[in-house]
């Protein structure tokens, strides 16, 4: 749901919201913790939320990088927070692929929070070494069923969105590749522009500098619509791979028990955050796409990732450690 549709959220939110406990929170300073280093599409996004939030409560807003075990470790840390709106995550798609690669997870990844809102998604995009003789996704999967156990594919590391994507294609295109993990989609760039491997699937903010430079070559984005940064790029969708969506994401988790009032507070102030247009250029010129929503919408949005990326490990014959 476009951020701009947020006056008609009001009117909802509010409806089920109880005026007194909508109308107090927030009464002192919020936490929002994002379990990865700084830099990231889900800092930038809690950090511009964060900033908009302050201006529209009153209230300071603090970012707590919390890092470690691909987000499990902050995001615990919420889940164990008072369930009273203060102490929030921005969680990214690893959220959804954790269960799928942890056998013990310290909490559940639906029943341990209130989702509040999507904030953003973030496409990724197919990129091929120029060394390979390739120029469109037709031509890779000939290319690599005409020759199988050459291709390989980078990764910014295993369980990651880029690497389950890489594991999606490969099941879907019913191809013989490698995966290499690297740590971080920055290392993994060397080794793909000079052929040491062959594909990678990276977020567009990390790689467009080197499409545009023409040290990769891209060949489908793989959201169901074009990315705004580059449109001139196909989506693996158009580009013959029928059902093939995937993307990087980032949304707010409340801890389960927050009250229904405070989470549609908190929803409102949020998709009024991403309304705003210098949030919005601001993400935008990051290659993010803009989120918004309700909290049953991003529900049902991370069930349905959970089931998604579930399938794919057990396709892919990846084991949960």
């Amino acid at each position: 749901m476009r951020s701009t549709l947020w006056p008609a959220l009001a009117a909802a939110v509010l409806a089920i919201a109880s005026p007194s406990q909508a109308q107090n929170f927030p009464t002192k300073a919020i936490t929002i913790v994002v379990p990865a280093s700084p830099g990231g599409a889900i800092d930038l996004a809690a950090r511009l939320i964060g900033q908009k939030l302050t201006e529209s409560t009153g209230q300071p807003v603090l970012i707590d990088n919390k890092t470690g075990a691909t987000g499990i470790i902050g995001t615990d840390f919420v889940a164990k927070a008072a369930p009273d709106g203060y102490t929030l995550a921005l969680v990214a798609s690893s959220h959804a692929i954790n269960p799928s690669m942890k056998k013990v997870m310290p909490y559940d990844a639906i029943k341990g929070f209130e989702p509040v809102v999507l904030t953003h998604v973030v496409p990724l995009v197919l990129v091929v070494t120029p060394t390979l003789p390739v120029t469109s996704v037709k031509e890779l999967i000939a290319y690599g069923k005409a020759n199988p156990g050459k291709l390989s594919f980078a990764s910014s590391g295993a369980g990651g969105a880029p690497h389950f994507s890489g594991e999606l294609f490969k099941t879907m295109a019913g191809l013989d590749m490698i995966h290499i993990p690297y740590k971080g989609s920055t290392l993994a760039h060397p080794d793909l522009i000079s052929g040491r491997t062959s594909i990678m699937f990276d977020t567009v903010a990390a790689i467009s500098a080197q499409i545009k430079s023409d040290k990769v070559r891209a060949l489908g984005v793989t959201t169901s619509k074009r990315s705004s940064v580059l449109p001139q790029v196909p989506t693996l969708i158009e580009a013959g791979m029928p059902g093939y969506e995937t993307s990087t994401w980032g949304g707010v988790l409340a801890p389960a028990g927050t009250p229904k009032a405070v989470v549609a507070k908190l929803n409102l102030e949020i998709n009024k955050a991403l309304s705003s247009p210098e949030v919005r250029q601001r993400l935008q010129d990051a290659g993010i796409e803009v989120g918004g929503g309700t909290p049953q919408q991003f529900t049902a949005f991370i069930q349905s990732e959970i089931v998604k990326w579930a399938k794919v490990a057990k396709d892919a014959g990846i084991q949960a450690e």
